[in-house]
């Protein structure tokens, strides 16, 4: 569909789908945990500022449509700080409905339900694609020859099939990763299948930056029909598997063995749901797959302000039977927001300068 639209539109509105798709999952995941536990919910919005679109069901919940589409909330009744809140606020509550009413465990289930509905989201969009298309598993064939990598040095060739490593037989491109990364410099010793023959070749990975590296890039995916049985476990096995993924990513930079210039924002996000937009549906959910497992991440990270740092303050308010200082809250929420700030510049900050307008624009002055 996007195909018949005018291609200045098409990033714009692919990326509204995105982000519409995954704030929408986020805030119902609170939503519905809120109304379980009890807990009034006073508004839905998709959107920030003026709003465009407002309407109240049944519930007494307004459901916004908001002209800023960079996010949502949902207001608890409630929500605010107990030492915020005035008698006349008071005075206009409902009585027992109230966020801050209710235990700890009932407002961490709220709190945490946000990131678990994105993953609920991930799975159930890798398990429909797995059914209908199938599951892509990344073959062991060598695709491309990084000049003067290990792989280079040892003769392997684009097109080889590394059928086993040091005797143990190799199915999937990922098992080669999973040796590779766990070398401490010996020598690996590979059977390769060329042109229908097996042929013995020996590579040490090279390490660069504390990372051991053969240097290769798969270059062949085969997609493997599932029942619908298989589909479930294999979507919720897949969006662990990008959990895992993205957590060793995230450490990896942390520690410095990997550049922080793939850590994007909004920007790129855009630019590349309307590069994966182009490439069909198929893509675009597998991209918003990810992205949910991604938000999901994120939100648990234990930083104020965060989904993560509200179950650090009710985990803390657990132990010491009570919540923390009033001034220890708002020095941990000042902080957490500080913490944002800089990573949204920093982000920002790769995207334009990674962005293909300011690279046209640099080679002019170069």
């Amino acid at each position: 569909m996007l195909e018949l639209l005018p291609t200045y539109l098409r990033t714009p509105i692919a990326f509204a789908i995105v982000l519409g798709v995954l704030v929408f999952i986020h805030e119902m995941g609170h939503y519905l945990a809120a109304r379980w536990r009890g807990v009034y919910v006073e508004a839905f919005s998709i959107g920030f500022g003026k709003k465009l679109i407002a309407w109240t069901d049944k519930h007494d919940t307004e459901w916004r449509l908001c002209a800023l589409p960079l996010g949502g909330y949902v207001k608890l009744h409630g929500q605010e700080q107990p030492e915020d809140v005035t008698d006349e606020m008071r005075a206009a509550w409902r009585p027992g409905c109230t966020f801050h009413e209710k235990s700890t465990l009932s407002r961490a289930i709220v709190v945490a339900a946000g990131p678990v509905a994105n993953f609920v989201l991930a799975a159930f969009l890798f398990a429909g694609l797995f059914l209908f298309i199938g599951r892509p598993v990344s073959l062991p064939v060598v695709g491309e020859i990084a000049a003067n990598s290990a792989a280079a040095e040892a003769g392997l060739r684009a097109g080889d099939r590394i059928v086993a490593i040091d005797g143990s037989a190799i199915d999937r491109f990922e098992q080669i990763q999973a040796i590779v990364v766990k070398n401490t410099g010996e020598v690996l010793h590979l059977s390769v299948l060329r042109d229908g023959t097996t042929i013995a070749l020996q590579a040490t990975p090279q390490d660069h930056g504390g990372a051991r590296l053969l240097g290769i890039h798969g270059g062949k995916i085969e997609y493997q029909s599932v029942s619908v049985i298989e589909a479930v476990p294999e979507g919720i096995a897949q969006t662990w598997s990008v959990s895992v993924q993205t957590l060793q990513g995230v450490g990896q930079m942390i520690t410095g063995k990997r550049g922080t210039d793939e850590l994007g924002g909004p920007l790129r996000i855009a630019q590349l749901s309307g590069q994966v937009a182009e490439l069909g549906v198929a893509s675009l959910v597998g991209f918003i797959a990810v992205l949910s497992v991604n938000l999901g991440l994120l939100n648990l990270f234990p930083i104020p302000i965060l989904d993560g740092g509200h179950l650090v303050f009710f985990a803390i308010e657990a132990l010491r039977g009570r919540p923390l200082p009033p001034k220890a809250q708002e020095y941990s929420l000042r902080f957490g927001f500080a913490l944002l700030a800089s990573l949204f510049v920093f982000a920002t900050r790769n995207d334009i300068v990674h962005s293909e307008w300011f690279s046209n624009l640099a080679k002019l002055f170069s």
